[in-house]
């Protein structure tokens, strides 16, 4: 017979969100809708830098397709 296994447990990143904001779900997604407007304006100034020969062509979008 095997030793019982000790089970680990794991936090999701969810969970690990709400923590840092005591529980407050409200705070946790603005600071996740801001932490997102602030990296679609680092693509869009990404993007203004990169020609187009530099990378083929290829351009960064904001969006999902």
């Amino acid at each position: 017979m095997r030793p019982l296994e000790r089970q680990r447990e794991e936090t999701s990143e969810i969970d690990e969100a709400l923590a840092w904001h005591d529980g407050n779900a409200r705070a946790a997604i603005a600071t996740l809708l801001a932490d997102c407007a602030y990296l679609r304006w680092q693509l869009e100034l990404a993007g203004r830098a990169l020609s187009p020969g530099f990378t083929r062509g290829w351009r960064p979008h904001t969006d999902r397709e």
